[in-house]
């Protein structure tokens, strides 16, 4: 069986707001098509019409190749970390980090879904063991509100709908400040506090908590001094406290913060992971699967975690196919305690609403992956073409 086209679509939310800090209202879903009629679908959290250009563009020679001209004629059931790191090298050149490598990891997890279906069992059998103790998805909650008391008032709503629908587990995206501050809001830090000890009120002890503040503090100092008022909320580990190339301010918070911390959304390969590692930046080790390059590369991060005691909570901020696909790792993966997850019924972005046709459901508080080959997922086509529809008019409203 050979690779014989790869198919990109770039899809957006036609009803996306600019200001709202959200990546999940657009998308690079990426097709891979066989000789023999089976194909595998993948998507990545980065600029689509990046990837797009990452995974078509013409090559000149053996180190600066687009991933699509390294990928047709090739065999799809070929050993994965093999094929990895020869598309990795094939395109050195083009970038070691970054979009490429986002790219990859659409093309990746597209490669795991067509194995899958070519061997007749869920993706998550030809990962590993399964693992003792299943990762509990939480909900990922960002409402998107332009004053604090309807922000305050929607973080307790969406919590407390997400626990109806069976979530154990919630994240509060506390994007009210710093440098990715959501809808123009620009609050204090003590206004943070009121919306976790709020919403702490509301769901019990019994819930657990995360906090995403997204790289709002500018000194190890400041972040801990804020977190050392958080204690008595119970807070299972804050996202992302400071900026991503901080990496010696990392190193102190994570001695001396009172809450665990967490990091690894933007990172890309390993290599950025173990840095971090070595150095003792972090409690908890977040690899998006797309982003990082893929799920081959996400059972490195996840080994490197695992040698070194850390625990494993991957970022998902995307459609069910990347839930999907982070489930199939969770199967396997023993020191992974929860998932990311935006749930559909709350989403506010309708290519996670509306993109797929089947894709793991959560039932009391547990994703469910059913016994259909590959990545059990399936695109709406019609929902797919009119998502395309409206990433090409906004090129064309925009002059390209």
């Amino acid at each position: 069986m050979k690779i014989t086209e790869v198919r990109c679509h770039v899809l957006l939310d036609p009803g996306f707001e600019a200001g709202a800090t959200s990546s999940a209202q657009d998308d690079i879903v990426v097709e891979l098509v066989t000789d023999e009629g089976l194909s595998g679908i993948g998507e990545s959290d980065v600029n689509a019409w990046m990837a797009r250009a990452c995974i078509e563009a013409l090559g000149t020679h053996t180190m600066d190749m687009g991933l699509a001209a390294s990928l047709i004629g090739v065999d799809p059931t070929e050993d994965a970390e093999t094929l990895w790191d020869r598309l990795y090298v094939g395109t050195a050149m083009n970038g070691r980090r970054g979009a490429l490598i986002h790219a990859l990891g659409a093309v990746d997890i597209a490669l795991w879904d067509l194995r899958g279906k070519i061997a007749g069992v869920p993706t998550w059998q030809l990962l590993g063991q399964r693992a003792d103790e299943m990762a509990q998805p939480y909900a990922s909650l960002l409402p998107h509100e332009r004053t604090f008391d309807e922000l305050l008032a929607s973080y307790i709503d969406q919590t407390r709908q997400a626990k109806s629908l069976g979530f154990r587990a919630a994240k509060l995206e506390l994007l009210i400040c710093g440098p990715y501050a959501s809808m123009g809001l620009d609050e204090s830090d003590e206004r943070m506090l009121e919306i976790i000890t709020a919403v702490r009120h509301e769901v019990g002890r019994e819930f657990f908590l995360m906090v995403d503040v997204g790289y709002m503090w500018d000194s190890a100092i400041r972040a801990r001094q804020v977190l050392e008022t958080w204690v008595d909320q119970d807070i299972y580990f804050v996202e992302t406290p400071l900026r991503s190339d901080d990496v010696d301010g990392y190193a102190e918070l994570a001695r001396t913060s009172p809450i665990p911390i967490a990091a690894g959304e933007w990172l890309a390969t390993r290599f950025e992971f173990r840095e971090l590692v070595e150095k003792g930046c972090l409690q908890i080790l977040q690899p998006d699967v797309g982003r990082v390059g893929g799920i081959t590369e996400a059972r490195r991060v996840c080994a490197l975690g695992l040698r070194n005691g850390l625990k494993i909570v991957p970022h998902a901020w995307k459609t069910g196919i990347t839930v999907a696909a982070t489930s199939h790792l969770a199967m396997v993966t023993p020191n992974m305690p929860f998932i990311e997850c935006v749930p559909k019924e709350m989403a506010e972005s309708a290519l996670r609403r509306e993109l797929l046709s089947m894709e793991p459901a959560v039932v009391n508080g547990q994703v469910v992956l059913s016994d259909t080959p590959g990545l059990g997922v399936k695109i709406d086509e019609a929902a797919c073409e009119r998502f395309e529809s409206a990433a090409a008019q906004a090129l064309t409203e925009r002059g390209y």
